[in-house]
């Protein structure tokens, strides 16, 4: 999965979440934390900069 489709999943998710909450169907309370929630599926991604070593190990 590409980093666009794992940006877009995870926006999809969360503001499923939100309108789900909107309607009274997920408490408030869930709705609130959810951005939290998602912080370790962005927080365990390698940097997109963060340099490739070559064979030599420069």
């Amino acid at each position: 999965m590409t980093r666009l489709q794992e940006a877009l999943l995870l926006a999809i998710v969360l503001l499923a979440v939100a309108l789900l909450a909107v309607f009274d169907i997920v408490p408030e309370a869930v709705a609130q934390f959810a951005p939290l929630a998602a912080i370790p599926f962005i927080v365990r991604r390698r940097p997109a900069c963060a340099g490739r070593l070559t064979e030599r190990g420069a």
